[in-house]
């Protein structure tokens, strides 16, 4: 294996390093999953914090919390209604791009080493 291509799995690695983290608490896929199924059940209209606590036993500020993580890393999004703050999941294709491709490198990596054996 090539010393290069360590170097740019490190870079990888890197680059998804806050999406990975952010993907990987366990109440923010629960978010994640209650928008996935608004989205698919509803055409992407959007939860309150309020619907996110129940589906989450969280209290609103920890959710408030987690949808801010989300929505810094370009998971989530928000569309407001008068007083009404309704979230969404947004098109975060750029940062799933990344963490493809690194799993492909990684995939990779490993097959050369045993192809090497």
């Amino acid at each position: 294996m090539k010393t290069t291509e360590i170097e740019n799995l490190k870079n990888e690695f890197d680059e998804v390093k806050d999406f990975l983290i952010a993907l990987g608490d366990e109440k923010r896929q629960i978010i994640i999953v209650a928008l996935l199924n608004d989205h698919a059940c509803n055409g992407c209209q959007g939860l309150r914090v309020i619907d996110l606590t129940e589906a989450t036993k969280l209290s609103r500020p920890a959710v408030s919390h987690h949808l801010k993580i989300l929505k810094q890393i370009g998971i989530v999004d928000i569309r407001r209604e008068g007083t009404k703050n309704y979230y969404y999941l947004c098109n975060a294709v750029p940062e799933m791009k990344k963490l493809r491709d690194l799993l492909d490198n990684v995939m990779s990596v490993m097959a050369e080493g045993k192809e090497e054996v």
